[in-house]
């Protein structure tokens, strides 16, 4: 996927105002992804992804953390200066933009590392 289809799905998504506001909201999301889950894993996912947005998964972070879905939205949340509730909705429109970037193997590689209760943010069924 070319970078202005991965934008203007993820503006669109999101609502935001331009492709600017779109790329710094995904970049903010994937860089908390990339934290959250292993460097081979981040390096799969940025191979599907064009420049610049790439960069955000390939930065070294050494091993990968393990928090829940509330502390990757409070983290979102402080990359983009927004309240938790919207980093919901700008995880959302990120990362469901995703799963049509990369092959669909990868995403449910990454859905395994990843608490159950994030399905929903990949634009799958939300947690009972």
């Amino acid at each position: 996927m070319r970078l202005d289809e991965f934008l203007t799905l993820v503006r669109d998504r999101g609502e935001y105002h331009s492709e600017e506001e779109a790329e710094q909201v995904s970049t903010a999301v994937l860089w908390v992804l990339a934290s959250r889950v292993g460097p081979e894993e981040a390096a799969r996912l940025a191979a599907g992804l064009p420049a610049p947005l790439d960069d955000a998964l390939r930065l070294e972070r050494g091993r990968p953390e393990s928090f829940d879905r509330e502390e990757f939205l409070r983290r979102v949340a402080r990359q983009t200066g927004a309240r938790p509730r919207t980093a919901e909705w700008d995880a959302g429109a990120v990362l469901s933009t995703l799963t049509e970037a990369v092959p669909g193997e990868h995403v449910d590689r990454l859905l395994d590392h990843l608490p159950a209760d994030c399905a929903d943010l990949f634009g799958g069924p939300a947690p009972h």
